[in-house]
């Protein structure tokens, strides 16, 4: 009989909402100032803000409450107070972030780069502790426990597909800067989070 796989404790569940949060707040402090989409709930998030309907963090809430229902009916009680944790905790660092770090001119492209970095790996720190950001991440999440797709692929897939709506109104060099960003999160995902590669829950 196979050994348990190892459990992370409360702490490490706390500790891991926290730093993945963080690193994913700073991502979105490099997009704000350039004007630059993501793909998901954040990107509807970004459209809206950019459009004058609200602050991000506050939309981006708001936005993830209807996907809570398929969290705790196909992922599980843990899972969505987890996920619940990190959506409030990046609402509320979106906030902050910028009040503590002013980004004054940053290279679109750069940005779009190191701010899908930051946030793929904040990403692969939430979902190798059973959590994600609601929205496609629990959908990506989802069919790859039950069909074995890639949770990177899902979700750069639902990605483009928004990001290519948002020529409708934006900037469409924005668009295709936001795009290379949204590859670059999606490229962190793909290589680093396979099913069976970490082994603890």
């Amino acid at each position: 009989m196979p050994a348990p796989l190892p459990r992370h404790s409360r702490l490490d569940d706390a500790q891991a909402l926290l730093s993945g949060t963080a690193l994913i707040s700073l991502g979105v402090a490099l997009y704000q100032p350039a004007g630059l989409l993501s793909g998901g709930t954040s990107g509807l998030a970004f459209l809206l803000h950019y459009n004058g309907l609200g602050r991000f963090g506050l939309i981006f809430f708001l936005l993830n409450l209807p996907f809570y229902w398929l969290a705790w009916r196909q992922m599980g009680r843990s899972f969505t107070v987890k996920t619940l944790a990190a959506v409030s905790l990046l609402s509320v660092l979106a906030e902050a972030v910028p009040h503590w770090l002013r980004v004054a001119e940053v290279a679109p492209l750069y940005a779009a780069l190191m701010g899908g970095v930051l946030m793929g790996a904040g990403f692969l720190i939430l979902f190798r502790h059973r959590a994600s950001l609601g929205g496609v991440g629990i959908l990506a999440l989802w069919l790859q426990e039950t069909r074995g797709w890639r949770a990177g692929h899902v979700q750069l897939a639902v990605d483009l597909c928004i990001l290519t709506a948002a020529f409708l109104t934006v900037d469409w060099r924005r668009v295709l800067v936001s795009i290379a960003g949204a590859i670059a999160l999606n490229m962190v995902l793909a290589i680093n989070h396979r099913p069976g590669r970490y082994v603890a829950q």
